[in-house]
């Protein structure tokens, strides 16, 4: 079968990498997709940010199958418009896609539905900011309420601090339209984790869990960044908490779109902060994680697009997934400045040496391909991964194939998932 993937990064190609190991698959595509996916997927010309542009790629193709990466075309309805014609797709309608697309939506969502998630204030003003903050101890999360490729969220250390920032993201300046409103959040402590389900709109099925790292430097400091790294391992989540979470965040949420009227299929992300209270909720994406992705392929054993034609189909169970107890982990190889202003166009070398360590695959995320030579052409440009048998095997072998990687201005954390194995 003639299978498309939508997207250009990391995430996408580590879902071109499976769904190549499917034998049922015979024409792989990938739209627009970068230079790394060109090697495993024939990558074709596509403006994710018009449904236009989509949908006469799909009608020249024909794909049997579509899978949708990035949260935009989400947001446009893609899916709503192939389903519209009788085509094949996996993700969430433009509906369901609001628990991304409006930190709004979401927060009151898990308010109604009564899943555990932490005290906020939703705000179209600076008045209406200012009156709030008088509620929340410090810190207190800033939150622009649109997509934001994972950079709206400021923890602001004074109210001071999460004035201005409001402030700023409420005027355009910061993110556009996607500030325009704000969601103020109680700052929740805790270890977070990344927890993705399979659903067809009733069922869901649990993939395993990993941690993802979104601070651009060592310790966690600097700014929110859309991922620099990740880790999965088995015993990240036991099978206790697993029931626990799919009892009381991942079937409520789907139950409650399903009352209202916008059914749930496709990958649902909980993003999660494991309290001392328990659980909660701090954000959800309609899609795959980037990087989690990565790191939670390469534990996957069995056929991703099994799972996937489930989801469509409304068969969705337990037995979609079959996972190696391995430990996996993904760095993040960014360009110098990254998540600000960074240049691109800088030679990559040293993939093919990073590709030969044992158990590691190098997923391009921003990387353009031209005569036989790989170049930078985004923020994030690889994400370094690997797999083991114990996760401090996975960390060494990441970092010594991270090693072997040059490129002008080339930024990585040094400390992914150490806080697991100083545990």
């Amino acid at each position: 079968m003639k299978v498309l993937v939508l997207g250009a990064g990391g995430r996408e190609h580590a879902l071109v990498w499976k769904l190549k190991q499917s034998a049922r698959i015979s024409q792989l595509y990938c739209a627009p997709g970068n230079g790394g996916i060109a090697d495993e997927a024939e990558c074709l010309p596509a403006d994710l940010k018009s449904l236009d542009s989509m949908v006469a790629l799909a009608t020249r193709l024909r794909p049997d199958l579509t899978l949708v990466g990035p949260e935009l075309p989400l947001t446009l309805g893609v899916v709503d418009e192939f389903t519209r014609r009788g085509w094949r797709v996996f993700g969430p309608t433009q509906a369901a896609a609001r628990l991304e697309s409006s930190k709004s939506f979401a927060k009151e969502f898990l308010q109604r539905h009564h899943i555990p998630t932490a005290p906020f204030a939703i705000c179209d003003s600076m008045e209406q900011v200012k009156s709030a903050l008088g509620h929340f101890h410090t810190p207190v999360v800033v939150k622009a309420d649109g997509l934001a490729a994972g950079k709206g969220v400021v923890i602001a250390k004074s109210k001071e601090e999460a004035s201005s920032v409001a402030a700023e993201m409420l005027s355009g300046k910061m993110l556009g339209d996607a500030g325009s409103r704000v969601v103020l959040e109680e700052c929740l402590k805790g270890d977070e984790l990344s927890f993705l389900v399979f659903s067809d709109g009733e069922r869901v099925a649990p993939l395993v869990g990993a941690q993802d790292h979104k601070r651009v430097g060592d310790g966690d400091t600097g700014p929110n960044t859309g991922g620099m790294g990740a880790y999965s391992t088995a015993d990240i989540v036991d099978d206790r908490m697993r029931d626990w979470l799919v009892n009381h965040i991942a079937r409520p949420v789907v139950a409650g779109m399903k009352a209202e009227g916008s059914e749930f299929k496709g990958v649902l992300y909980c993003g999660l902060m494991m309290t001392a209270r328990g659980p909660m909720v701090l954000e959800f994406n309609c899609r795959f994680g980037d990087p989690e992705t990565q790191p939670i392929l390469m534990r996957l054993e069995s056929d991703l697009l099994d799972a996937v034609e489930a989801s469509i189909d409304g068969r969705v169970s337990d037995g979609d997934f079959r996972w190696s107890l391995d430990a996996s982990v993904c760095v993040v190889m960014s360009s110098g400045g990254y998540p600000g202003t960074f240049e691109q166009g800088k030679r990559i070398d040293g993939l093919e040496e990073a590709n030969a360590v044992q158990g590691v695959k190098v997923f391009h995320a921003g990387t353009s391909k031209r005569e036989g030579l790989y170049y930078t052409a985004g923020g994030r440009v690889l994400g370094v991964t690997a797999r083991a048998a114990d996760l401090e095997t996975a960390v060494e072998r990441a970092y010594q194939a991270c090693g072997k990687i040059s490129f002008a201005g080339a930024h990585y954390r040094k400390d992914i998932a150490g806080r697991a194995l100083k545990k």
